[in-house]
Protein backbone atom coordinates (compact mmCIF):
# COMPACT_ATOMS: atom_id res chain seq x y z
CA UNK A 1 0.00 0.00 0.00
CA UNK A 2 1.07 3.58 -0.42
CA UNK A 3 0.95 6.88 1.37
CA UNK A 4 -1.55 8.48 -1.24
CA UNK A 5 -3.37 7.08 -4.39
CA UNK A 6 -5.26 10.09 -5.45
CA UNK A 7 -3.63 12.13 -8.85
CA UNK A 8 -4.24 15.32 -7.23
CA UNK A 9 -1.89 14.76 -4.53
CA UNK A 10 0.61 13.44 -7.04
CA UNK A 11 0.45 17.14 -8.52
CA UNK A 12 0.97 18.83 -4.84
CA UNK A 13 3.41 16.38 -4.14
CA UNK A 14 5.28 16.55 -7.45
CA UNK A 15 7.47 19.83 -6.36
CA UNK A 16 8.91 18.12 -3.09
CA UNK A 17 12.20 16.87 -4.72
CA UNK A 18 12.52 13.84 -1.94
CA UNK A 19 8.95 12.76 -2.35
CA UNK A 20 9.20 10.85 -5.25
CA UNK A 21 5.96 8.81 -6.66
CA UNK A 22 4.10 7.24 -9.31
CA UNK A 23 1.90 9.80 -10.93
CA UNK A 24 -1.29 7.55 -11.79
CA UNK A 25 -1.74 6.14 -8.07
CA UNK A 26 -0.55 8.27 -5.65
CA UNK A 27 2.21 10.52 -4.49
CA UNK A 28 4.17 9.26 -1.48
CA UNK A 29 2.97 11.78 1.55
CA UNK A 30 1.91 14.47 2.11
CA UNK A 31 3.81 17.70 0.77
CA UNK A 32 7.14 18.03 2.50
CA UNK A 33 6.81 21.88 2.70
CA UNK A 34 5.14 23.76 5.70
CA UNK A 35 1.86 24.56 5.31
CA UNK A 36 1.19 28.41 3.86
CA UNK A 37 0.40 30.98 6.78
CA UNK A 38 -3.10 31.10 5.40
CA UNK A 39 -3.53 26.95 6.27
CA UNK A 40 -5.16 26.37 9.86
CA UNK A 41 -4.28 22.91 10.64
CA UNK A 42 -6.39 21.51 12.66
CA UNK A 43 -5.98 20.88 16.22
CA UNK A 44 -5.95 16.76 16.70
CA UNK A 45 -4.29 16.33 13.02
CA UNK A 46 -1.06 14.92 12.68
CA UNK A 47 1.39 16.59 9.95
CA UNK A 48 1.92 20.29 9.47
CA UNK A 49 1.33 20.92 6.06
CA UNK A 50 -2.15 21.52 3.72
CA UNK A 51 -4.79 18.66 4.42
CA UNK A 52 -6.48 19.42 1.47
CA UNK A 53 -5.47 16.75 -0.51
CA UNK A 54 -4.36 13.58 2.16
CA UNK A 55 -5.66 14.71 5.53
CA UNK A 56 -7.49 11.93 6.77
CA UNK A 57 -5.52 9.86 4.92
CA UNK A 58 -2.30 10.50 6.86
CA UNK A 59 -4.40 10.75 10.20
CA UNK A 60 -5.46 7.38 9.54
CA UNK A 61 -2.26 5.68 8.89
CA UNK A 62 -0.66 7.60 11.52
CA UNK A 63 -3.31 6.37 13.71
CA UNK A 64 -2.75 2.70 12.31
CA UNK A 65 0.99 2.43 13.16
CA UNK A 66 0.86 3.79 16.60
CA UNK A 67 -1.69 1.24 17.35
CA UNK A 68 0.29 -1.39 15.47
CA UNK A 69 3.08 -0.60 17.67
CA UNK A 70 1.46 -0.83 21.06
CA UNK A 71 0.86 3.47 21.32
CA UNK A 72 -2.45 4.50 22.22
CA UNK A 73 -3.17 7.75 20.55
CA UNK A 74 -4.33 10.72 21.90
CA UNK A 75 -8.04 10.84 22.06
CA UNK A 76 -8.04 14.55 20.42
CA UNK A 77 -6.21 12.68 17.34
CA UNK A 78 -8.79 9.82 17.51
CA UNK A 79 -12.02 12.39 17.69
CA UNK A 80 -10.91 14.45 14.55
CA UNK A 81 -10.58 11.51 12.71
CA UNK A 82 -14.00 10.75 13.70
CA UNK A 83 -15.60 13.88 13.38
CA UNK A 84 -14.40 13.63 9.73
CA UNK A 85 -16.92 11.05 8.63
CA UNK A 86 -20.25 11.78 7.01
CA UNK A 87 -23.47 10.70 8.33
CA UNK A 88 -23.87 8.12 5.22
CA UNK A 89 -20.07 6.84 5.93
CA UNK A 90 -17.97 7.83 3.69
CA UNK A 91 -14.76 10.48 3.91
CA UNK A 92 -13.78 13.10 2.00
CA UNK A 93 -9.92 13.41 1.62
CA UNK A 94 -10.08 16.44 4.30
CA UNK A 95 -13.31 18.61 5.44
CA UNK A 96 -11.92 22.05 6.70
CA UNK A 97 -15.78 22.65 8.76
CA UNK A 98 -16.73 19.29 10.10
CA UNK A 99 -19.69 20.77 11.42
CA UNK A 100 -20.78 21.64 8.41
CA UNK A 101 -23.14 18.31 7.17
CA UNK A 102 -21.92 16.69 4.06
CA UNK A 103 -23.79 17.32 0.43
CA UNK A 104 -24.08 16.70 -3.35
CA UNK A 105 -21.06 18.63 -3.06
CA UNK A 106 -18.76 16.90 -0.91
CA UNK A 107 -16.32 14.89 -2.74
CA UNK A 108 -16.47 11.47 -0.80
CA UNK A 109 -13.41 9.75 -1.24
CA UNK A 110 -12.83 5.65 -0.98
CA UNK A 111 -9.12 5.32 -0.01
CA UNK A 112 -9.73 8.01 2.37
CA UNK A 113 -12.50 5.97 3.37
CA UNK A 114 -10.98 2.96 3.51
CA UNK A 115 -8.11 3.42 5.43
CA UNK A 116 -10.43 5.81 8.18
CA UNK A 117 -12.18 2.38 8.80
CA UNK A 118 -8.85 0.41 8.78
CA UNK A 119 -7.74 2.81 11.68
CA UNK A 120 -10.69 3.08 14.04
CA UNK A 121 -11.69 -1.03 13.92
CA UNK A 122 -7.90 -1.22 14.76
CA UNK A 123 -8.30 1.21 17.37
CA UNK A 124 -11.30 -0.24 19.11
CA UNK A 125 -14.94 0.91 20.17
CA UNK A 126 -16.06 2.80 16.83
CA UNK A 127 -18.07 -0.30 15.63
CA UNK A 128 -21.04 1.74 14.32
CA UNK A 129 -18.35 4.23 12.07
CA UNK A 130 -16.58 1.49 10.99
CA UNK A 131 -19.90 -0.48 9.75
CA UNK A 132 -21.21 2.99 8.39
CA UNK A 133 -18.05 3.47 6.79
CA UNK A 134 -17.90 -0.12 5.04
CA UNK A 135 -21.69 0.27 3.92
CA UNK A 136 -20.87 2.93 2.08
CA UNK A 137 -17.49 1.58 -0.07
CA UNK A 138 -20.12 -1.08 -0.23
CA UNK A 139 -22.65 1.11 -2.16
CA UNK A 140 -20.06 2.44 -4.16
CA UNK A 141 -18.78 -0.63 -5.91
CA UNK A 142 -17.98 -0.96 -9.74
CA UNK A 143 -20.00 -3.18 -11.73
CA UNK A 144 -16.86 -5.87 -12.12
CA UNK A 145 -16.88 -5.49 -8.12
CA UNK A 146 -13.59 -2.91 -7.62
CA UNK A 147 -13.49 0.60 -7.09
CA UNK A 148 -12.28 3.81 -8.25
CA UNK A 149 -10.26 6.73 -5.96
CA UNK A 150 -13.67 8.87 -6.17
CA UNK A 151 -17.08 6.90 -7.46
CA UNK A 152 -18.15 6.98 -10.53
CA UNK A 153 -14.34 6.18 -12.10
CA UNK A 154 -13.07 3.13 -13.68
CA UNK A 155 -11.97 0.33 -10.98
CA UNK A 156 -7.85 0.43 -10.20
CA UNK A 157 -6.04 -2.03 -8.24
CA UNK A 158 -5.09 0.46 -5.66
CA UNK A 159 -8.27 1.87 -4.72
CA UNK A 160 -9.63 -2.40 -4.64
CA UNK A 161 -6.61 -2.84 -2.46
CA UNK A 162 -7.13 -0.51 0.49
CA UNK A 163 -11.08 -0.93 0.40
CA UNK A 164 -10.62 -5.16 0.35
CA UNK A 165 -8.29 -4.11 3.81
CA UNK A 166 -11.51 -2.07 5.24
CA UNK A 167 -13.51 -4.72 4.50
CA UNK A 168 -12.02 -7.53 5.83
CA UNK A 169 -11.24 -5.18 8.91
CA UNK A 170 -15.46 -4.64 9.65
CA UNK A 171 -15.65 -8.46 8.49
CA UNK A 172 -17.38 -7.83 5.18
CA UNK A 173 -16.38 -10.70 2.39
CA UNK A 174 -14.04 -9.69 0.10
CA UNK A 175 -14.24 -12.88 -2.74
CA UNK A 176 -15.07 -10.96 -5.58
CA UNK A 177 -12.92 -8.19 -4.93
CA UNK A 178 -10.19 -10.07 -4.79
CA UNK A 179 -10.86 -11.23 -8.09
CA UNK A 180 -10.89 -8.37 -9.89
CA UNK A 181 -7.24 -7.53 -8.90
CA UNK A 182 -6.53 -11.35 -10.28
CA UNK A 183 -7.74 -9.97 -14.00
CA UNK A 184 -5.29 -7.29 -13.38
CA UNK A 185 -2.05 -9.57 -12.71
CA UNK A 186 0.35 -9.55 -15.74
CA UNK A 187 0.54 -13.61 -16.78
CA UNK A 188 3.55 -14.77 -16.42
CA UNK A 189 4.27 -15.96 -20.08
CA UNK A 190 3.65 -12.19 -20.73
CA UNK A 191 7.58 -11.69 -20.67
CA UNK A 192 8.43 -8.03 -19.65
CA UNK A 193 6.39 -7.48 -16.49
CA UNK A 194 5.12 -11.15 -15.78
CA UNK A 195 3.50 -11.31 -12.04
CA UNK A 196 3.34 -7.52 -11.96
CA UNK A 197 -0.31 -5.98 -11.60
CA UNK A 198 -1.44 -3.49 -13.77
CA UNK A 199 -3.28 -0.05 -12.19
CA UNK A 200 -5.75 -0.16 -14.86
CA UNK A 201 -6.31 -2.16 -18.70
CA UNK A 202 -4.70 0.53 -21.05
CA UNK A 203 -8.10 2.75 -21.68
CA UNK A 204 -7.70 1.19 -25.90
CA UNK A 205 -6.05 -1.58 -26.09
CA UNK A 206 -7.04 -3.36 -22.81
CA UNK A 207 -3.39 -4.14 -22.43
CA UNK A 208 -2.19 -4.73 -18.51
CA UNK A 209 0.82 -2.73 -18.15
CA UNK A 210 3.37 -3.37 -15.09
CA UNK A 211 2.95 -0.95 -12.52
CA UNK A 212 5.11 -1.80 -9.21
CA UNK A 213 2.96 0.84 -7.13
CA UNK A 214 -0.22 -1.01 -7.65
CA UNK A 215 1.43 -4.31 -7.57
CA UNK A 216 3.09 -3.29 -3.92
CA UNK A 217 -0.76 -2.32 -3.27
CA UNK A 218 -2.15 -5.27 -4.67
CA UNK A 219 -0.20 -8.03 -3.56
CA UNK A 220 -1.50 -7.38 0.04
CA UNK A 221 -5.47 -6.51 -1.55
CA UNK A 222 -5.10 -10.43 -3.06
CA UNK A 223 -4.18 -11.45 0.43
CA UNK A 224 -7.07 -9.76 1.32
CA UNK A 225 -4.60 -7.67 3.97
CA UNK A 226 -4.83 -4.52 4.91
CA UNK A 227 -2.32 -1.29 5.30
CA UNK A 228 -0.44 -2.98 8.06
CA UNK A 229 0.15 -6.68 7.64
CA UNK A 230 1.57 -9.42 9.87
CA UNK A 231 4.36 -11.16 8.59
CA UNK A 232 3.74 -14.03 6.43
CA UNK A 233 4.19 -17.04 8.16
CA UNK A 234 5.34 -19.35 5.41
CA UNK A 235 7.81 -19.84 2.54
CA UNK A 236 6.15 -18.46 -0.06
CA UNK A 237 7.17 -21.16 -2.37
CA UNK A 238 10.06 -19.83 -3.77
CA UNK A 239 10.34 -17.01 -6.43
CA UNK A 240 8.43 -18.40 -9.47
CA UNK A 241 5.65 -17.19 -11.35
CA UNK A 242 3.51 -19.56 -12.03
CA UNK A 243 -0.40 -19.49 -13.17
CA UNK A 244 -2.52 -17.15 -11.13
CA UNK A 245 -5.46 -19.43 -10.81
CA UNK A 246 -6.00 -18.16 -7.43
CA UNK A 247 -6.02 -14.82 -5.23
CA UNK A 248 -2.90 -16.34 -3.20
CA UNK A 249 -1.13 -17.25 -6.00
CA UNK A 250 -1.88 -13.61 -7.93
CA UNK A 251 -0.38 -12.45 -4.97
CA UNK A 252 2.79 -14.46 -4.58
CA UNK A 253 3.47 -13.57 -8.22
CA UNK A 254 3.50 -9.79 -7.66
CA UNK A 255 5.60 -10.40 -4.58
CA UNK A 256 8.14 -12.12 -6.96
CA UNK A 257 8.14 -9.67 -9.41
CA UNK A 258 8.37 -7.31 -6.39
CA UNK A 259 11.38 -8.89 -5.41
CA UNK A 260 13.26 -9.02 -8.82
CA UNK A 261 12.58 -5.14 -8.99
CA UNK A 262 14.06 -4.11 -5.72
CA UNK A 263 17.18 -6.94 -6.39
CA UNK A 264 20.71 -4.90 -7.46
CA UNK A 265 19.98 -1.23 -6.86
CA UNK A 266 17.52 -2.26 -3.70
CA UNK A 267 15.35 0.56 -4.59
CA UNK A 268 12.24 1.53 -7.05
CA UNK A 269 13.13 4.27 -9.21
CA UNK A 270 10.73 7.01 -9.20
CA UNK A 271 8.38 6.87 -12.15
CA UNK A 272 7.64 11.11 -11.95
CA UNK A 273 8.83 12.62 -15.48
CA UNK A 274 12.07 13.54 -15.40
CA UNK A 275 13.17 11.93 -12.22
CA UNK A 276 15.39 9.05 -13.98
CA UNK A 277 17.27 6.35 -11.87
CA UNK A 278 15.38 8.53 -8.75
CA UNK A 279 14.29 6.20 -5.73
CA UNK A 280 10.96 5.76 -5.11
CA UNK A 281 11.22 5.85 -0.96
CA UNK A 282 7.48 5.27 -0.42
CA UNK A 283 7.12 2.88 -3.36
CA UNK A 284 10.12 1.04 -1.90
CA UNK A 285 8.69 0.59 1.49
CA UNK A 286 4.91 -0.89 -0.37
CA UNK A 287 7.40 -3.48 -1.90
CA UNK A 288 9.14 -4.45 1.26
CA UNK A 289 5.98 -4.91 3.04
CA UNK A 290 4.07 -6.82 0.79
CA UNK A 291 6.97 -9.10 0.44
CA UNK A 292 6.67 -9.30 4.35
CA UNK A 293 3.27 -9.92 3.94
CA UNK A 294 4.21 -12.98 1.22
CA UNK A 295 6.37 -14.60 3.35
CA UNK A 296 9.50 -13.36 1.14
CA UNK A 297 11.28 -11.85 3.90
CA UNK A 298 14.50 -13.37 2.40
CA UNK A 299 13.80 -11.01 -0.40
CA UNK A 300 13.03 -7.74 1.60
CA UNK A 301 15.96 -7.81 3.89
CA UNK A 302 18.13 -6.01 0.84
CA UNK A 303 15.53 -3.39 0.22
CA UNK A 304 15.05 -2.49 4.12
CA UNK A 305 18.55 -2.51 4.81
CA UNK A 306 18.64 0.08 2.08
CA UNK A 307 15.26 1.93 3.56
CA UNK A 308 16.82 1.98 6.95
CA UNK A 309 20.08 3.59 5.54
CA UNK A 310 18.43 6.53 3.12
CA UNK A 311 14.87 7.20 4.03
CA UNK A 312 15.49 9.81 7.06
CA UNK A 313 15.20 12.85 4.72
CA UNK A 314 12.69 11.49 2.76
CA UNK A 315 10.73 10.77 6.09
CA UNK A 316 11.64 13.68 7.39
CA UNK A 317 9.99 15.95 5.05
CA UNK A 318 7.31 13.68 4.04
CA UNK A 319 5.75 13.26 7.36
CA UNK A 320 3.42 11.32 9.42
CA UNK A 321 2.27 8.89 6.53
CA UNK A 322 5.73 8.28 5.93
CA UNK A 323 6.69 7.37 9.57
CA UNK A 324 3.76 5.42 9.30
CA UNK A 325 4.50 3.26 6.16
CA UNK A 326 7.83 2.52 7.27
CA UNK A 327 6.86 1.30 10.54
CA UNK A 328 4.09 -1.05 8.55
CA UNK A 329 7.51 -2.37 6.34
CA UNK A 330 9.43 -2.87 9.54
CA UNK A 331 6.55 -4.88 10.96
CA UNK A 332 5.48 -6.92 7.98
CA UNK A 333 9.47 -7.99 8.04
CA UNK A 334 9.81 -8.55 11.69
CA UNK A 335 11.98 -5.46 12.36
CA UNK A 336 11.80 -3.34 15.16
CA UNK A 337 11.04 0.15 13.96
CA UNK A 338 11.88 1.83 17.00
CA UNK A 339 15.85 1.37 15.95
CA UNK A 340 15.65 1.59 11.94
CA UNK A 341 19.10 2.56 10.32
CA UNK A 342 19.68 4.50 14.39
CA UNK A 343 16.35 5.64 14.34
CA UNK A 344 13.15 5.45 16.17
CA UNK A 345 10.23 6.03 13.51
CA UNK A 346 7.96 5.51 16.77
CA UNK A 347 8.91 8.29 18.00
CA UNK A 348 9.17 10.45 15.22
CA UNK A 349 6.04 10.05 14.40
CA UNK A 350 4.20 10.36 17.85
CA UNK A 351 6.32 14.09 17.13
CA UNK A 352 4.02 14.94 14.09
CA UNK A 353 1.03 15.30 15.94
CA UNK A 354 -0.71 15.32 19.58
CA UNK A 355 1.36 13.59 22.28
CA UNK A 356 0.14 9.54 22.24
CA UNK A 357 -2.58 9.13 25.60
CA UNK A 358 -0.10 6.08 26.25
CA UNK A 359 2.52 3.86 25.42
CA UNK A 360 2.33 0.24 25.75
CA UNK A 361 5.05 -1.26 23.60
CA UNK A 362 8.72 -1.23 25.66
CA UNK A 363 10.64 -2.46 22.42
CA UNK A 364 10.27 -4.16 19.27
CA UNK A 365 6.98 -5.39 17.85
CA UNK A 366 3.90 -5.99 20.28
CA UNK A 367 0.09 -6.47 18.93
CA UNK A 368 -2.51 -4.73 20.70
CA UNK A 369 -3.85 -6.55 23.46
CA UNK A 370 -7.14 -8.10 23.53
CA UNK A 371 -10.17 -5.08 24.72
CA UNK A 372 -11.77 -7.44 26.38
CA UNK A 373 -9.49 -9.22 28.06
CA UNK A 374 -8.58 -6.66 30.58
CA UNK A 375 -4.46 -7.80 30.46
CA UNK A 376 -2.23 -4.89 29.17
CA UNK A 377 1.04 -6.86 29.41
CA UNK A 378 2.24 -10.08 29.67
CA UNK A 379 1.82 -12.02 32.80
CA UNK A 380 2.95 -15.17 35.28
CA UNK A 381 0.67 -16.99 36.92
CA UNK A 382 2.15 -19.04 39.42
CA UNK A 383 1.08 -22.54 40.13
CA UNK A 384 1.17 -24.16 44.02
CA UNK A 385 3.76 -26.67 44.62
CA UNK A 386 1.96 -29.88 43.42
CA UNK A 387 3.79 -33.43 44.74
CA UNK A 388 6.78 -31.36 45.67
CA UNK A 389 7.46 -29.72 42.40
CA UNK A 390 7.11 -26.01 41.34
CA UNK A 391 4.91 -25.53 38.77
CA UNK A 392 4.54 -21.97 36.74
CA UNK A 393 2.73 -20.96 33.48
CA UNK A 394 3.99 -18.04 30.94
CA UNK A 395 0.95 -16.89 29.63
CA UNK A 396 0.35 -13.99 26.89
CA UNK A 397 -2.57 -12.52 25.64
CA UNK A 398 -2.80 -11.91 22.08
CA UNK A 399 -4.37 -9.23 20.10
CA UNK A 400 -7.23 -9.86 17.34
CA UNK A 401 -5.89 -10.41 14.13
CA UNK A 402 -6.55 -7.08 11.43
CA UNK A 403 -6.33 -9.85 8.95
CA UNK A 404 -9.52 -11.73 8.13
Amino acid sequence: MTLRRSAATALAASAVLCGAAAPMAHADASPSASASPSVVIPSGLYGRTDPKYDGVWRQSLALLAQDTVGVKPAAEAISWLTGQQCADGGFASFRADPAKPCDDKTLLDTNATAAAVQALDALGGHDDAVRKGAGWLKSVANKDGGWSYNPGGASDANSTSVVIGALAAAGEPTGDARKVLVALSIPCDAGTGAGAFAYQPEKKSGKLYANADATGAAVLGTLGAGLAPDAGNKDAGGTGCLNASTPAQAAHNGATYLAGATAGKSYLKSAMPGAEDQPDFGNTADAVTALGADGLSAQARQPLAWLEQNSAAWAKGAGPAAYAQLIFAAHANKADPRAFGGADLVAKLDATGPAPTSERATGGMQKKQSDSSGINVWWIVGIGLVAGVGIGFLMSVRGRKRQR
